[in-house]
């Protein structure tokens, strides 16, 4: 009976130890659950998300390890991270210094091209790196500087070309009114420099006034004040400014296609546009050629203005800077003309500021058409004029030289005789 009784206790005993060392590991295990801090490595902090979210500079959060937790679209389409990893090196170095030794650190860095393009092509960022939380988290966030230097670019660029260009007929007047000084004795002499001088001086009026022009028009602001404007009043009076120019170069000027056109616009501005292209392909065609002005409709309601030429044509190399302020093909033949090399950019900021687009065809040996494109204002009238009743040349293709196209309907045929040979 005793050795039962004795069994008994000692197996209640094992029971009630068992049952308080469950209890105790319980207690434990929920204790753990609540004082165990988490981990940072699983995620970003509380609100750090929603922040980055509406940030504009690209972001990107690296943890202890250098794998990103967090990269916005920018920062991967800018080539700053693939997959869970920061690529750039000047990032990545300046994470780890910024987890080392808890400082904010900024620079600027130029985040290389693609593949098979030139480092130029790269785009630049100022970088902000921060440490974020004591996790070792850092925060890397990036302002894209690219188009902010381009325009500083283009300023210097723009401010030295001014410079230069007013320099040379400023240079040119100083040093012939001193040959005319020295020569007052000799009439013949000074005859000569003065025109000399006066040729200088309508090279110097050109310029401040084409600068002036380009002023007004590559702002951002629209043209105040835009009224119709018929085309054919337009086209005639480009026609008439360039006409003595034209003339002393035996060049002919004709216009051709479909009368009554108008847009909503700046009857000035739009001349001007036209006329410097009318100069430019008088400056570069041959004697004894032909330049040609011609309109017509396009069945989406808009107007080309085509101006076409038979001269020496532009290079496959340089159709896409000729726009560009004071680039010039052939310099030497540019100065010795008189340009100033901002006839193009003015006619391309002025096909803008109307709601239009320029392009050019061009063939080295073969001429070259420039293209203005304008919305229409109204449903133009039936109606047909031109000089010799000839068809006008369809934008993109040089003026047909033949006489075997009869005129379209609503159009007039425009035949080139064959230029002379060089």
């Amino acid at each position: 009976m005793e050795v039962e009784i004795v069994a008994g206790l000692t197996g209640l005993a094992g029971l009630a130890i068992g049952l308080a060392t469950g209890l105790a590991v319980r207690v434990s295990e929920r204790a753990q659950q609540v004082t165990a801090p988490p981990a940072p490595q699983s995620g970003l902090p509380p609100g750090v998300a929603s922040v980055l979210s509406v940030l504009r500079s690209s972001a990107v959060v690296v943890d202890g390890e250098d794998r990103v937790l967090r990269a916005s679209s920018a920062a991967r389409a800018f080539g700053m991270v693939s997959d869970d990893r920061l690529v750039v090196d000047e990032l990545l170095a300046m994470a780890r210094l910024v987890r080392r030794d808890g400082e904010i650190r900024e620079t600027e860095i130029q985040v290389g091209p693609s593949r098979g393009r030139s480092r130029a092509d790269g785009r630049w960022f100022a970088v902000r790196v921060a440490p974020l939380g004591s996790h070792g988290l850092v925060l890397v966030l990036a302002e894209d500087l690219t188009e902010m230097r381009r325009v500083e670019a283009i300023r210097r660029d723009f401010v030295a070309n001014v410079s230069h260009e007013l320099k040379t007929p400023v240079g040119a007047l100083s040093l012939l009114a001193e040959t005319v000084e020295g020569a007052a004795d000799d009439p013949d002499a000074v005859r000569r420099f003065a025109g000399r001088m006066q040729m200088e001086s309508v090279r110097l009026t050109n310029l401040v006034q084409d600068l002036m022009t380009l002023s007004r028009i590559q702002g951002d602001e629209p043209l105040p004040e835009l009224h119709p404007v018929s085309l054919d009043e337009v086209i005639v009076e480009a026609l008439d400014r360039c006409q003595i120019k034209a003339g002393a170069r035996g060049i002919e000027l004709s216009s051709g296609g479909r009368d009554g056109l108008k847009v909503r616009g700046d009857e000035e501005l739009l001349t001007t546009a036209i006329r410097n292209l009318i100069d430019n392909a008088v400056a570069y065609s041959p004697e004894n050629t032909r330049v040609v002005v011609a309109t017509r409709q396009c069945e989406d309601d808009h107007v080309e203005i085509n101006v076409t030429d038979q001269g020496i044509g532009i290079p496959d190399g340089d159709l896409e800077r000729i726009f560009e302020r004071f680039y010039r093909v052939d310099p030497a033949r540019s100065r010795q003309t008189g340009g100033t090399g901002l006839g193009l950019a003015i006619v391309k900021h002025v096909t803008t500021k109307h709601g239009g687009e320029v392009t050019v065809w061009s063939k080295e040996g073969s001429g070259s058409t420039f293209t203005i494109r304008l919305p229409l204002l109204n449903a133009p009238r039936e109606h047909v004029h031109s000089d010799d009743a000839e068809r006008a040349p369809e934008p993109g293709h040089p003026a047909d030289i033949s006489a075997d196209h009869g005129p379209a309907a609503g159009d007039a045929s425009i035949v080139f005789p064959t230029p002379p040979n060089p």
